[in-house]
Parts: structure tokens; sequence; C-alpha cells
């Protein structure tokens, strides 16, 4: 069930209305994700008015689409987890738990980015 991706400029667009069409089911299916983004909404801005100079700039805002991203990850590990079946399985409770944890790590990675940039 692959999907042709096409060449040169065909595989962007293609590759570009899939990227856009995972970025609206995770908002529409993912509470947690869009909490993220509303707090990314705030914070990013935020982070680009707090930052002395283009690094921490990068870091404040970076750190957040981090959470993003492995927010994204995770989602998409349970969608899998779940298509294979609705039973209790061991690992996939296990593969929940570690897209779960994934998840929290990135938070306090972007906490403590945020904290030890803006204690100065």
């Amino acid at each position: 069930m692959s999907k042709a991706s096409g060449n040169g400029l065909r595989r962007l667009r293609n590759a570009w209305g899939w990227s856009i069409k995972g970025l609206r089911a995770a908002f529409r299916h993912e509470a947690a994700f869009r909490q993220e983004v509303m707090a990314v909404a705030v914070l990013a801005p935020a982070g680009l008015w707090l930052g002395r100079n283009s690094s921490d700039q990068v870091l404040l805002v970076g750190s957040l689409l981090l959470v993003l991203i492995v927010e994204l990850l995770n989602s998409a590990v349970e969608a899998v987890v779940d298509r294979v079946g609705p039973e209790h399985h061991e690992l996939a409770g296990r593969a929940k738990d570690l897209g779960s944890a994934a998840v929290l790590l990135a938070i306090a990675t972007a906490l403590l980015t945020w904290l030890l940039i803006l204690r100065n």
C-alpha cells in the first residue's frame, strides 16, 4: 500500500501534501497535540522576544518545536499500535509508554532550556 511519490517537484508537492494531512490529523484527533500547539503559539513569540541573540532564540523556539515533533511521533506509534488490535499486549503497552516517556523528556528538555537561558 505504498504511495507513488513521483519525481522532482511532483515528489516535493506530494510530500508537502502528506505532511499537511498529517498535521491536520494530529490537530483533529490528538488533544495533547492541540494543547502543545497552543502553548507553542504563546511561547514561541515570547522566545523570540526574550532571546538575547539568535542562538538563544533558536534554542528557545527549537525546544518547543521538538516537543511537537516528538508528540507527532508518539501519536504515530499509538495509531499503529491501535491499528494492530484492541486487545492488551505487553509490547503494545510498552510501545505506548515509551512514546509517552519520549514526550515527557522533550518537555523536560524544553523546560530546562528555557530555565537556563532565562535565568541570566
